[in-house]
């Protein structure tokens, strides 16, 4: 299988205004790289829901990310609506990703209750939001990152996609 293609969109009204440097977006380039997948984009957006969601489909739409990575918009501030635009995109809910990452949080700190993130498919496109701090979304990625080649693989219908699989026997009785 090819390197997995991924974007990483930073959500954040501060970054995206110049007012504070983006460390998170940085940081998640780090590891994908160090993971040897392909770093195809990497932006910054304010926390928009219009625009997030134009940026988010027409990231999916194009067909050249197999996964796009947010960071930040995803808890209880008024503006944080990260969650919301990746909802109003997708086309099949992951919500086994989301849940994972809040699981595995949540032997970290107790604030991870407070965490809204979703991830979901649209197109072939697997669209994952993670927190906005350098470190909660570098805890988060590491959580799922031993399912996300074999996740790209049954989004890309590659032919050893399914090889891991058990079969159930139907006649076994």
């Amino acid at each position: 299988m090819t390197a997995i293609r991924v974007a990483i969109l930073t959500v954040s009204d501060r970054s995206a205004r110049g007012e504070r440097e983006d460390a998170s977006g940085p940081a998640l380039a780090e590891e994908v790289v160090r993971q040897g997948w392909a770093l195809v984009q990497r932006d910054v957006i304010a926390d928009d829901f219009l625009a997030l969601c134009e940026k988010l489909s027409a990231w999916a739409d194009s067909g050249e990310f197999d996964v796009i990575l947010t960071t930040g918009g995803t808890g209880f501030g008024v503006r944080d609506v990260t969650p919301e635009a990746t909802n109003e995109v997708i086309e099949r809910a992951a919500p086994g990703l989301a849940e994972a990452m809040r699981l595995a949080s949540l032997q970290i700190t107790p604030h991870a209750m407070l965490s809204r993130a979703t991830a979901g498919i649209r197109k072939r496109t697997l669209i994952v939001n993670l927190p906005g701090s350098p470190r909660g979304a570098l805890e988060n990625l590491q959580v799922i990152l031993p399912v996300l080649p074999h996740a790209v693989q049954l989004l890309q219908e590659h032919p050893d996609a399914e090889a891991g699989h058990r079969r159930v026997d139907s006649s076994a009785g």
